[in-house]
C-alpha cells in the first residue's frame, strides 16, 4: 500500500505535534510555515494531563520535566479581599490520579521541544499559504513564491485565520469583546508568588488576572482580562501599556498591583473564537486545534486540544492509505466533535461566570465553586485519553 502523502500548513503547537505524531506512526510529512524563522513568543501555557501524558508518549518526558513546573494547586480568589473562592489540588495528587502531571511552562519551551522531534528537513520555512485547491484524489497547496505542494491530504494547523478551514465551512472569527494583556515577571521581582508554585486566579467584575511561574521557576507568567469594545489587534508581538494595564485593575488585591507594577513590559492581544462546528474535514482537507475549534482560554485547553488533535488523526491515518482517507477522517471527525465542542462551550460560559458583577449571582458563583473543589470535577477533561478513546472507536 502506498504511503499517504501529508501537507501540514503551519509550525505552531498544532502542526508540530502533528508531525512527531506522524513520525511515530510511520507516516511521512512535510510542515510549510509562513513565518521566515520560529522565535521565542508568547508568555506561558497550562499543559493539564490529558496532554502532558502525550507528550510523555511522544518523546518528550525529560525535556518537559527540565523546563515545566509543576503546580501544587489552582487557586480562584476574590478580586479585591484575596479570599479563595476554590482551590484544586495538583502536584502529586493530581500526578497519581490522572497518570500524569499537571504543568505549567513558557509556550516557546513547549514549541522548542515538539519542534526537536521533527526533522529539520521536513520543516520548510518562508512557506505562506495563499490558496488551497482540490482535485477528487489530491489538494493543492499553493504558496506565495509560486510553487504548488500536492499531496493526498493537507492538514490545516494554521491558526484562528486558517486558510484551509475556508475549504471546509465560510465562517469569521468571532470577537469576545475582551483582550488579555500577557507578561513574563522574572521570579525575584514578585517573591511573595513563590511560597508555593500554584495557578492562581482573581475574579472580579468584566475582568480577571491570572498568573503562574514558568521556566523551571525562574519567571512567572500573567494573563489579564479587560474588557474593551475598540481594540481588534491579533499579534503575540502588539505592545500593551503597562499604565493602562494597572489603571484598570486598580483597587484590586495588593499581590496583582504588585504583579503588574513587577512588568516591564506587556503585549496586548484580542480574544476572539469561533462557532463550533459539525465537521472537521471536506474531501482532502482536515483541521485541527486553532484552525478547527478556537476557543478563549478560559478554559486552559486550547494547547491541549492541539495535541489531542494531533494524536487522534495520526493515530486515524496509521492504518489509512489513499483509497481510506473518507473513513480516517470521518472516525477523526466522530472522536474529537463532541469533545471539542463541549471545551469550547464551556470556555466561552466561563467567560460570563469569571466575570460576574458584585451582586446574588457572583455569591451564588462563589458558593458553588467553594463545594465544587477538588478533582472529581477535573475527571471528564484532565482523566481523558486521547490514544484510549482512539483505540476504542476502532471496534466501535
Amino acid at each position: 500500500m502506498r504511503q499517504i502523502r501529508v501537507a501540514v500548513v503551519g509550525a505552531g503547537i498544532a502542526g508540530l505535534a502533528l508531525a512527531a505524531a506522524l513520525r511515530r506512526a510511520g507516516i511521512d510529512c512535510h510542515v510549510y510555515e509562513q513565518a521566515e524563522r520560529l522565535t521565542e513568543v508568547g508568555a506561558g501555557v497550562q499543559v493539564a494531563p490529558n496532554a502532558t501524558r502525550l507528550l510523555h508518549q511522544l518523546g518528550l518526558r525529560e525535556q518537559l520535566r527540565a523546563v515545566a513546573v509543576a503546580p501544587q494547586a489552582i487557586e480562584m480568589r476574590r478580586w479585591d479581599d484575596g479570599r479563595i473562592l476554590q482551590r484544586t489540588p495538583l502536584g502529586s495528587l493530581c500526578r497519581q490520579r490522572f497518570g500524569a502531571p499537571y504543568y505549567a511552562l513558557h509556550r516557546a519551551d513547549l514549541h522548542a521541544g515538539l519542534l526537536s522531534l521533527v526533522p529539520p528537513d521536513r520543516v520548510h520555512l518562508g512557506a505562506r499559504l495563499v490558496a488551497v485547491t482540490q482535485r477528487a484524489d489530491e489538494a493543492r497547496l499553493h504558496l506565495a513564491d509560486g510553487t504548488t505542494v500536492a499531496a493526498d491530504l493537507v492538514v490545516g494547523a494554521d491558526g484562528i485565520h486558517s486558510i484551509v478551514r475556508d475549504q471546509i465551512v465560510a465562517d469569521r472569527p468571532r470577537y469576545s469583546g475582551q483582550t488579555i494583556y500577557r507578561g513574563l515577571v522574572p521570579a525575584d521581582r514578585v517573591p511573595f508568588l513563590l511560597t508555593e508554585p500554584r495557578v492562581r486566579l482573581w475574579l472580579g467584575p468584566d475582568q480577571h488576572l491570572v498568573c503562574y511561574p514558568v521556566s523551571s521557576g525562574r519567571q512567572v507568567s500573567f494573563g489579564a482580562t479587560v474588557s474593551a469594545s475598540d481594540w481588534r489587534a491579533e499579534s503575540w508581538s502588539a505592545r500593551g501599556d503597562v499604565a493602562d494595564l494597572a489603571a484598570a485593575y486598580a483597587g484590586w488585591h495588593p499581590d496583582v498591583a504588585r504583579l503588574i507594577g513587577a512588568a516591564g513590559t506587556v503585549n496586548r492581544w484580542a480574544l476572539h473564537d469561533r462557532d463550533s462546528i459539525d465537521r472537521l474535514s471536506s474531501g482532502r482537507v482536515v483541521v485541527i486545534g486553532d484552525a478547527a475549534h478556537p476557543m478563549l482560554p478560559f478554559q486552559a485547553q486550547g494547547a491541549n486540544q492541539a495535541i489531542e488533535d494531533a494524536v487522534v488523526l495520526a493515530l486515524c491515518l496509521a492504518d489509512a492509505g489513499p483509497d481510506d482517507l473518507d473513513a480516517a477522517l470521518r472516525r477523526y471527525e466522530r472522536i474529537r466533535l463532541p469533545r471539542t465542542t463541549r471545551i469550547q462551550q464551556q470556555s466561552r460560559a466561563n467567560a460570563e461566570t469569571f466575570h460576574l458583577a458584585d451582586g446574588d449571582a457572583q455569591r451564588r458563583r462563589d458558593t458553588s465553586a467553594q463545594t465544587a473543589s477538588g478533582l472529581d470535577r477535573h475527571e471528564w477533561l484532565f482523566g481523558y485519553d486521547a490514544e484510549q478513546a482512539t483505540t476504542t472507536s476502532r471496534s466501535a
